[in-house]
């Protein structure tokens, strides 16, 4: 904020009162600053007043810090609106299926996997690997050549032999081989939403099965 010209006022006063406006707050609002230039103007010289240039001055500024002032209320108004409005939002993602930023999801019993791998370039070789919660690789699907996009997949949580793993963590790398360099790909995979739940700061949480808690702006889609 632009400071006020204090010329030909009594420092004593002026000084005075800011150290009161302080107190009541450590940043001058619209009220402090029109209590500082009616004192300014109580206290000016008679034989040397201010000009009406500075007072025109001085009431653009006041007028600038109003039209701010009022400018945050309507912001922060505007944002309490959004988050609620998104709160309300993310309620309705209960009980539904989303894709989410990761590389691990939870397999119920009985249940499948799908995702999408974030493909950014063309892949002469891409693969899917896919491990359970101690490390060990347990099965690995040959995605083949691709192009750039969403490659998306599905994994029925069985073995080649068409039992079904166990329900619980599994982990998933996405591989992609050009010119006998590898690299691993970002994918969003599929998730439960058991509930949400809303931050201190009002942000939205969606409270996954078997992992937890991720930010709404982690889902990628929604199933």
């Amino acid at each position: 904020m632009s400071e006020i010209n204090t010329s030909g006022a009594s420092n004593a006063v002026l000084q005075d009162l800011a150290l009161k406006t302080k107190e009541k707050s450590e940043e001058l609002d619209k009220n402090a600053f029109l209590e500082l230039m009616v004192a300014q103007l109580n206290n000016q010289d008679p034989l040397n007043p201010q000009e009406n240039g500075d007072f025109i001055a001085q009431l653009a500024q006041f007028s600038s810090v109003e039209g701010i002032d009022n400018l945050n209320s309507t912001v922060e108004v505007m944002s309490s609106s959004l988050q609620s409005s998104q709160a309300l939002q993310a309620s309705a993602l209960v009980g539904r299926t989303v894709h989410v930023k990761s590389d691990s999801s939870y397999l119920a019993p009985d249940g499948s996997i799908s995702g999408a791998i974030k493909l950014d370039a063309s892949a002469a070789n891409l693969t899917l690997n896919i491990s359970n919660s101690a490390g060990v690789l347990i099965d690995q699907i040959d995605l083949g050549s691709q192009a750039a996009g969403d490659i998306r997949f599905a994994w029925n949580g069985k073995d080649s032999n068409g039992v079904p793993f166990a329900s619980g963590e599994y982990f998933f790398q996405a591989q992609e081989t050009t010119g006998g360099t590898s690299r691993e790909i970002d994918m969003a995979l599929s998730a439960n939403v058991d509930s949400v739940s809303i931050n201190p700061d009002r942000s939205v949480l969606l409270n996954i099965a078997g992992k937890g808690a991720v930010p709404l702006l982690d889902v990628e889609e929604i199933l």
